[in-house]
């Protein structure tokens, strides 16, 4: 694990979960798997609080542990759970559009609590769907229960592995930790339960005015995006659960199966359908292929071929933006021969020679080209060697990979440091808050309403107003980085894992 990696998970641990639950899981992600009492040596913790600390990182998954032959437990992170915790708020939008408020309020309680029993997470939901609504109104359990269900269906959650029944025998002797498996046909089943209530309202003076109940994002966009998008979409969307994660293609899909599964208000003829698909088969890009005949036609997305382009795309806005468009001129070019002598180069990128000589030599320096020797001698003489330029995508990928790694923990530090410096600013703005939503459960005049609110200066909400731009601003970036650092881990993963 590399220090950017550690740094990262620290800073999330803290900021989640607090300095106590950091410190134990930064130990673990140092020293790798440890027993308790090595732990609390480490961490130089009272071994209560260390148990309950692991019990936290336990029940977000952020920590296995695994009873060793002698009868000793030992406990290890996961790094890679860890640093999804960046990629939460991505999860909670993407259930929101593809399942409405339900959808997005089920999979923020699953994510915040860790684990919760289905008839937990739908009464929590209800509950907090019918504080939103107008009076009188409420949330169905039914409702609720049944987005679950697509939820699970489409692998968006899953159940929990537990203990296995065993036999009991008079000699079996207690285990130091419980083993925990279930099947993996088993894992996206949903008890059948029969839940019948209606969310209830809290009796509370603070209700949230921002959740108030939101027209629900239509899941088709009608006329803003192409049809040969939405055909792809279609594909995804039926593949999601046939195909394996870390799969290069999907499963195979007849064009018979496509039409049937296209949106309802999406109104294209089957002929049409068919002439779609058979331009994206035949586009260079091959993020479609036809793998048969067969129902119209069978068709298969490459996932590999598309992370590839997507990884590339990336690389090649880096390369823009730090060192300008005729650099990223040679870039694209080493992308597309492969390999290039500097002449070449020149010649190619009609780039004058001592130009792109400072521009290859740069971009050398921030290791996003690689220089190949090949001797035509065994002496390696200079003057008898090729010197070639060429792209490596996956070592280019992964320093840069590093690179986001490092750019969110400092955005991470940024954002903690600018709350620390406003931290008495923003518990009076708390405290008059609070003081105002007091006073408005008990109807008090607006002249006294308005005499509270001049508790915080003009200037004083100015900073609050710069506060909040700022923080803003930040976790837009961290977003921002997100979504590279996805397309690059997504992108190292596959190419691993092809023979």
């Amino acid at each position: 694990m590399t220090q950017a990696e550690l740094r990262l998970c620290s800073l999330l641990l803290q900021e989640h979960f607090g300095e106590i639950v950091e410190k134990v899981g930064n130990s673990l992600l140092r020293t790798g798997p440890r027993p308790l009492r090595l732990l609390v040596g480490d961490t130089g913790l009272l071994p209560d609080q260390v148990k309950k600390a692991l019990c936290v990182l336990i029940q977000h998954n952020l920590v296995r542990y695994e009873v060793q032959p002698r009868g000793s437990v030992e406990y290890e992170a996961r790094s890679k759970r860890i640093l999804r915790i960046l990629r939460y708020p991505r999860y909670i939008y993407t259930a929101k559009t593809l399942y409405g408020d339900p959808g997005e309020l089920l999979v923020e309680e699953l994510l915040l609590h860790g684990h919760l029993p289905m008839s937990c997470a739908v009464a929590r939901v209800a509950d907090r769907l019918t504080e939103t609504m107008e009076d009188g109104k409420t949330m169905d359990y039914t409702e609720v229960s049944s987005t679950f269900v697509r939820l699970a269906d489409t692998h968006f959650i899953q159940r929990c592995p537990i203990v296995p029944e065993s036999p009991r025998s008079a000699k079996a002797l207690p285990h130091s930790a419980p083993a925990l498996a279930i099947d993996e046909k088993d894992m996206y089943t949903v008890p059948r339960l029969s839940l019948v209530g209606k969310g209830k309202r809290r009796h509370s003076c603070d209700k949230e005015e921002e959740g108030e109940h939101k027209t629900k994002r239509q899941k088709q966009d009608g006329g803003s995006s192409e049809t040969s998008s939405e055909v792809v979409r279609t594909m995804l969307r039926m593949s999601e659960v046939t195909t394996a994660s870390g799969a290069s293609h999907t499963q195979p899909l007849s064009s018979n199966e496509i039409f049937r599964s296209l949106p309802s208000g999406y109104n294209i003829g089957k002929q049409v359908l068919d002439q779609y698909l058979a331009l994206l088969a035949d586009d260079p890009l091959e993020f479609v292929g036809k793998s048969g005949d067969s129902g119209g036609g069978t068709y298969t997305v490459n996932l590999h071929k598309a992370l590839v382009s997507l990884a590339t795309a990336t690389l090649e806005s880096i390369v823009e933006e730090r060192f300008g468009s005729r650099c990223a001129r040679i870039f694209r070019l080493l992308l597309r021969k492969k390999h290039l002598e500097q002449k070449q180069v020149e010649d190619f990128a009609m780039i004058p020679a001592k130009e792109a000589k400072d521009m290859l030599y740069r971009m050398l320096s921030e290791n996003l080209v690689s220089l190949q020797e090949i001797p035509k001698t065994p002496d390696h003489a200079p003057s008898r060697t090729f010197y070639l330029y060429t792209v490596n995508v996956m070592a280019a990928a992964r320093m840069l990979l590093h690179r986001c790694y490092k750019s969110v923990a400092n955005l991470m530090e940024r954002r903690q440091h600018e709350m620390r410096e406003n931290k008495r600013l923003l518990e009076k703005s708390q405290r008059v808050e609070a003081i105002l939503a007091s006073m408005q459960a008990t109807g008090a005049e607006a002249a006294q309403l308005h005499e509270v609110e001049e508790m915080i200066t003009g200037p004083e909400r100015q900073q609050l107003e710069t506060l909040k731009h700022n923080v803003n601003k930040i976790d837009a970036s961290e977003n921002q980085v997100d979504e590279t650092i996805f397309v690059l881990e997504s992108f190292i993963e596959s190419t691993t894992k092809r023979p």
